[in-house]
């Protein structure tokens, strides 16, 4: 009976509940009394009183309905600092409210909902009339009231019920290596490796973004039923978000919670870390090494324990002039990150300046970062001091947060007050304010260094602020790789773009001394052409060595997907700039591009890389191919050897350990640079654009200064490039706008994929070069 917890909604005991609700069911059976419900069209959707509920539903765009409903005595709105204001947010649309016998009708130029006069529950309808879901008609919304941490809160439950094929994913990232979680119960509770945010994406077309920070479970273990069920809240409140894309979709998450910052063009490049440097010399030197073997790097990382006291901005012994190896560094081509946590040693001077004012998470070492004052004590006690240094990037770790011991990030907040609430009711925020607070004070320090911030956990709008989340402290293992890949796959349907992992894993396991022997390094090689395929590229782990070198089995293939990676810089910069200008996502699961294509909707271990490129990685000791599924209704091409092979089947993938399966969609315009050595080595090219036929197609190169904001002024300059399936010809359009640094012409070779055409063969004696003077060129490929 406790699921069938008090409800407002119909004014009734659990007990009286239960059996009504049973009897209802029973053949000869009338339906139990209901409460009385009237509604009204309000300025901006429509009012609603269910009995001793009442309910707001709110038109924000002709895509998004908001929806909050209060028990009698529930309180007004709490802050919530994931949405931007409500003028951005929701700033309206056009709409018609209408009723007839059975329904109270809200209807945009896209959706339609409408509210049950007999049963209130909602429902929602695309505006033709096809069904998207709708709450439960049996005690759609519950209220329990409960006192948690001193405090008057209610156990929130609204259920909704999904159709019989419909498939579900987002929601954060974690560990169970589930893909689609129809079937399965989804724990939002921050932890270290678990990500947690309650945006829901479905396969039909729409999004439930839940709006709330409380620790909460998204259970679909009965197939009949969706629930929300969240600790504490005042109400229910929710967004309904319209597609039916899944770009669409997370267009209108990103418009409630904001929208991704370009990051700086170096963040795209190989970043080189482990567990950990113990001194800048050490840091040095591989970085030395790095560029005197040519092998393609742009980041070194200084993990934690560099401080005499955790919190302060003072380096142990082992360090000596800080700035002046920051800055050898930087003569070199290397940027850097530090890390910082929000655990502070109570022996800190940061720690007593915050203790001295009652800033800290109640009864842990963590200072509350959803109070302002806190995050700029935190700012100019620590990582200011750190960002004068020359330090180009943070990594924030312990986001979740965790405490000291046993380091549990298990959603600490929850039976704590923060400053912001009760924690019970903003378990899962930490992350963001604790990343936002870098990020503005950073940005009100200088808008000529782009924020780039690593982070082990988010909520949602974190990707408003320059962060990227890593997956957390992983296993090595094949099994963790798996997991890994679908983790990714739901954090970017989530609508968060920049995402990366471990290369290699993190805790050694079955590796722990063995990390030399020529299964760890198979191991680690298949993780690295993974990773040359996320957006954010980047090696770590608890190991005595990590660089490539370290590796000496298969250095050549690691080195041969480095600058792979690198050779791709035009492509990913510009994907960049259509993640922050467009809304876009780079890493795509199957199901975005092909979401009519039901045998996509499983498939937790393909995806592609922008609109071009589909990755296969391979995820299993010892395999030297593996299964792959072609999409249907497109022609494909196998990258390495330029074979056509037609989609709509499964095919056996060549994959010896030197090789990653990749096949690039017909239609694709790839832009490849030359090799380079750092991402700013030759941001001018010269530019490969090779053409993949059998549709037509369209690519936009992007480029900019690279490293400050001057973009957000509109100083760079954008490409357009088509190609015609018809005449076999390549437009590339009028280069428009300037900015400091750009060329005045630009070296392109253009190249037609085919049979014994793709990547492996030599580019030099084919194709056509032209020079690019901005003004607009057609060429025709044979």
């Amino acid at each position: 009976m406790n699921s069938f917890r008090f409800s407002f909604s119909i004014a009734l005991s659990s007990a009286a509940l239960y059996s009504s609700a049973c009897a209802a069911q029973m053949p000869g059976q009338s339906l139990p009394a209901q409460p009385q419900i009237t509604a009204t069209a309000s300025a901006n959707g429509l009012e609603a009183t269910i009995g001793e509920e009442t309910m707001r539903v709110t038109v924000c765009s002709p895509s998004l309905i908001h929806v909050v409903t209060r028990p009698h005595g529930g309180s007004s709105q709490h802050p919530q600092p994931w949405l931007l204001p409500a003028d951005q947010s929701c700033k309206g649309a056009h709409f018609d409210f209408s009723q007839d016998e059975k329904t109270f009708i809200l209807k945009t130029a896209k959706l339609t909902a409408t509210l049950s006069k007999e049963r209130g529950n909602l429902s929602f309808l695309t505006a033709e009339g096809i069904h998207l879901t709708n709450e439960g008609d049996a005690v759609p919304r519950t209220y329990t009231p409960e006192t948690l941490n001193g405090e008057q809160t209610y156990h929130i439950v609204d259920r909704f019920r999904p159709d019989s094929s419909e498939a579900f994913y987002g929601l954060g990232q974690h560990q169970s290596g589930m893909f689609n979680y129809r079937g399965a119960t989804v724990e939002i509770g921050q932890n270290n490796t678990d990500i947690a945010i309650p945006f829901l994406v479905s396969s039909k077309g729409y999004g439930i973004l839940w709006n709330t920070a409380s620790f909460t479970y998204v259970d679909n273990r009965f197939p009949l039923e969706l629930s929300f069920d969240s600790l504490a809240g005042q109400g229910v409140d929710y967004y309904i978000v319209y597609g039916p894309e899944m770009d669409e979709i997370i267009h209108e998450y990103r418009n409630l919670t904001g929208h991704a910052p370009m990051l700086p063009r170096w963040s795209y490049g190989f970043i080189q870390s482990k567990d950990r440097y113990k001194s800048l010399d050490e840091i040095n030197a591989i970085a030395s090494r790095y560029r005197s073997e040519h092998i393609p790097m742009d980041t070194m990382v200084q993990d934690w324990f560099w401080w005499k006291t955790e919190g302060d901005p003072y380096f142990n012994e082992n360090y000596h002039d800080v700035p002046a190896d920051v800055a050898k560094l930087h003569d070199n081509h290397v940027h850097t990150m530090i890390s910082t946590w929000g655990l502070i040693d109570p022996a800190a001077e940061t720690y007593k300046k915050l203790d001295a004012k009652g800033l800290f998470v109640p009864h842990a070492n963590v200072y509350d970062a959803s109070n302002p004052e806190a995050r700029e004590v935190y700012w100019n006690s620590l990582t200011s001091k750190l960002f004068k240094q020359g330090w180009d990037s943070f990594w924030l770790d312990s986001a979740e947060p965790e405490e000291f011991w046993p380091h549990m990030g298990d959603s600490i907040l929850r039976d704590r007050s923060i400053a912001i609430g009760n924690g019970a009711e903003y378990t899962n925020i930490y992350p963001l304010v604790h990343n936002e607070g870098i990020q503005q004070h950073w940005r009100e320090t200088t808008d000529q260094k782009r924020v780039f911030l690593l982070t082990r956990s988010a909520f949602l709008g974190s990707q408003r602020v320059g962060g990227t989340v890593w997956s957390g402290d992983v296993y090595s293992s094949f099994w963790g790789l798996r997991h890994q890949i679908a983790g990714g796959l739901n954090y970017a349907l989530t609508g968060l773009p920049y995402w990366t992992t471990d290369i290699g894993g993190y805790w050694p396991g079955e590796f722990d001394g063995k990390t030399t022997s020529p299964e760890y390094q198979e191991l680690y090689l298949r993780w690295f052409q993974f990773g040359t395929f996320c957006p954010v590229f980047r090696s770590h782990g608890h190991r005595p060595n990590n660089e490539m070198w370290t590796y000496p089995m298969v250095e050549p293939s690691l080195i041969a997907f480095d600058k792979l990676r690198y050779r791709m810089m035009p492509y990913i910069y510009s994907l960049g700039w259509k993640v922050s200008h467009d809304d876009y996502t780079i890493q795509r699961p199957l199901v975005m591009d092909f979401r009519s294509d039901a045998l996509t909707h499983d498939i937790a271990d393909q995806f592609m890389f922008g609109p071009a490129v589909m990755v296969n990685p391979v995820t299993e000791a010892g395999a030297t191919e593996r299964r792959v599924y072609l999409p249907k209704d497109s022609t494909w091409y196998d990258f390495w050897s330029g074979e056509k092979i037609e989609g709509g089947r499964y095919i056996q993938a060549p994959a010896p350990l030197e090789r990653l399966p990749l096949y690039v969609r017909a239609g694709s315009i790839l832009p490849l640079g030359p090799d380079e050595e750092y991402t700013d080595e030759k941001p001018n090219g010269p530019i490969e654009l090779r053409i993949y036929p059998g549709a037509d197609g369209t690519f936009t190169l992007y480029n900019d200064e690279g490293n400050n904001y001057n973009y957000e002024k509109g100083e760079f300059s954008t490409i357009p490039v088509t190609w015609s399936e018809a005449d076999h010809t390549v437009t590339i359009g009028s280069r428009k706008g300037h900015y400091l640094g750009m060329p005045k012409t630009i070296s392109l070779r253009l190249l037609l994929a085919g049979a014994g055409k793709g990547f492996e063969i030599s580019s030099e004696a084919r194709g056509k070069s032209v020079e690019y003077d901005g003004s607009e060129l057609k060429i025709k490929l044979d």
